[in-house]
């Protein structure tokens, strides 16, 4: 299994080819009352589309060979892989085609758009998407990006923990969103390449929960769209992580916690007026985990939780601010 996982070298690589595109993210300091050590915030809702996902798609867009550029490339993404591969697709002068749920955010489908890709509308489960992407892949040639589960895409997100470590490398804990697992799995093989003494959690909604059953009973198992799409957080609606991924927190990953829907919007509220960031609900899951779920994690002196994205509707943010913590 450890030839098929991501290298150190690899993903050192992947950080000098993305530079230019994706930007490094600074470490905010976050003083939440009342939690134990020292937290910072990766504040990947600075990238230049708003979410870590540009990291991966650049990392895999960036490789392609100049016929498959001519080719174009198509994804299937509920909104930040979207805008993540339509950036970086302008980039190098590729058509980019994204296949959507119908219940993705307005403000992501709206930024897709204009980033110059075309929008392809199905329904909301995620197998659903791969099967239109499949169909059109069929008829155009197009080249596929895929979301989460391809080592190019990993390697890319893993840049984000190599700057972690970079930054901060007497870390004790990092927290990371996970869902499809492409961030996670990533972040954690450049944590404990570099940073082998810290331990690494994921954290998902208790609504879409797969991964953290997964993670329990050793092997994947997928939750139905009609159960994972109530969760607030948009970007962890998948109905199952992907097989690469798994591979990864099986070899790097130390536990995965789930959060309450309150836990997140509470979450999203401690953010904006302890760091002054702006963080979607899918964004604010590993923030939940330290606020709300210590007695699940190990003991910590410096703690970072990473903000993966702040792509939210305004409205639901100014309700989210506003709203009494039941």
């Amino acid at each position: 299994m450890a030839e098929s996982l991501v290298t150190l070298e690899a993903i050192r690589a992947a950080a000098a080819r993305i530079r230019g595109i994706a930007v490094q993210t600074p470490l905010v300091h976050a003083p939440f009352p009342g939690v134990a050590g020292e937290v910072w915030l990766k504040a990947e809702s600075l990238q230049p589309i708003g979410a870590f996902k540009i990291r991966g798609a650049a990392n895999k867009i960036l490789q392609l060979t100049p016929e498959e550029i001519q080719r174009g490339v198509i994804t299937y993404s509920s909104g930040n892989h979207a805008q993540g591969v339509a950036y970086a697709a302008r980039a190098v002068g590729a058509k980019a085609v994204i296949v959507m749920p119908s219940n993705a955010p307005a403000i992501k489908r709206a930024a897709t758009l204009a980033l110059g890709a075309e929008v392809v509308e199905v329904g909301p489960a995620s197998s659903e998407r791969l099967a239109k992407a499949e169909e059109l892949v069929r008829a155009h040639g197009y080249v596929v990006v895929p979301p989460y589960d391809d080592i190019d895409i990993i390697t890319g997100q893993a840049t984000c923990g190599l700057e972690i470590a970079d930054a901060l490398p007497d870390v004790d804990l990092v927290l990371a969103p996970v869902s499809g697992g492409g961030l996670l799995s990533g972040i954690a093989a450049a944590i404990k390449q570099t940073c082998p003494h810290a331990k690494v959690f994921g954290v998902e909604p208790e609504l879409a929960g797969d991964t953290a059953e997964s993670f329990r009973k050793g092997s994947v198992v997928e939750w139905p769209a009609e159960q994972t799409s109530q969760t607030i957080a948009d970007g962890l609606r998948t109905q199952s992580v992907g097989a690469c991924n798994f591979a990864h927190l099986q070899a790097f990953v130390d536990g995965i916690v789930t959060v309450t829907e309150g836990e997140i919007r509470s979450a999203m509220r401690a953010i904006a007026t302890t760091a002054r960031l702006v963080a979607e609900p899918s964004g604010a899951v590993a923030a939940a985990a330290l606020l709300f779920h210590a007695g699940e994690l190990p003991s910590y002196r410096k703690a970072v939780a990473v903000v993966s994205g702040g792509n939210v509707a305004l409205e639901l943010l100014a309700e989210v601010l506003t709203e009494t913590a039941s």
